[in-house]
């Protein structure tokens, strides 16, 4: 199998720059109608979140972004927010550092703090749903116990194919590092760790064979050790359209973060 061709999903769809346009440009009118409060989770340039407040004592939701951990930031998915509003559930969106400036593992300790912010704020453990390398964090943080679940879109959860691909020169990945970063592998949510135990694989069913089993792959892993898990294929959709209905507040996909927040919106 050709691996490089399987992950390397902007090759796969040329019009990515459209899609990631209108991306930039939602961001922009969300945060021009709700401003959203700035909030520092750590000392660094980039350990900064931007939480967009529904009302007092309301549920609030995170949003990891992708990007491979080595491109993007918070600031391009502020659009996701007014969805979300709409149903009386607020949003936080982390940024943290990018590879090669740090290691994968430093990434997965800012998502860590991040999302214990969040916790402390608001006194209970969010939903955290996320993109792409924001699908493998989430995962993560469910793993931990630090999420109450996860809604994990297009996610990578096992890294040892992107070993051999040009996404690996910035993430400098080797088989034992890249095994023991995969959700995978880590400790399956249950009865008796605290937090939640639903994982939602989402996944565009135009997307390569390999996202489309990595996807199916987690959801059976974990269901298979009892984990209440489901795996959604969204029909015609690819690596970048997958996020469309995270921006409709009445879509099927928004209308699920929304349950899983409790939120009666």
């Amino acid at each position: 199998m050709d691996l490089e061709a399987q992950y390397n999903n902007r090759a796969l769809v040329p019009d990515h720059p459209a899609v990631m346009k209108r991306w930039r440009e939602t961001a922009e009118a969300a945060r021009a109608a709700h401003p959203p409060v700035q909030i520092a989770y750590g000392p660094g340039e980039r350990e900064v979140l931007d939480l967009f407040e529904a009302a007092p004592g309301a549920p609030v939701a995170v949003f990891l972004h992708g990007g491979y951990w080595q491109a993007l930031d918070k600031d391009w998915f502020s659009g996701l927010a007014p969805a979300l509003l709409a149903h009386g559930v607020g949003l936080a969106i982390p940024s943290y550092d990018l590879a090669p400036a740090v290691r994968l593992g430093r990434i997965v300790g800012q998502v860590r703090q991040a999302v214990e912010t969040i916790r402390a704020r608001t006194g209970s453990r969010p939903v955290v749903f996320g993109h792409s390398a924001g699908g493998h964090l989430a995962a993560c943080m469910l793993s931990e116990g630090r999420a109450s679940a996860a809604v994990a879109i297009s996610g990578i959860f096992d890294l040892r194919p992107l070993i051999p691909t040009s996404n690996n020169i910035a993430l400098d990945l080797d088989e034992r590092e890249a095994a023991a970063l995969s959700p995978v592998f880590w400790p399956v949510p249950n009865g008796s760790t605290p937090g939640g135990t639903i994982l939602d694989c989402v996944v565009g069913g135009d997307e390569s064979p390999e996202f489309l089993r990595q996807s199916r792959m987690m959801a059976d892993h974990w269901a298979a050790n009892g984990v209440e898990t489901r795996c959604d294929v969204l029909p015609g959709l690819n690596h970048f359209t997958v996020l469309d209905p995270l921006f409709e507040a009445e879509s099927d996909l928004m209308r699920r973060i929304v349950d899983l927040t409790g939120a009666t919106g």
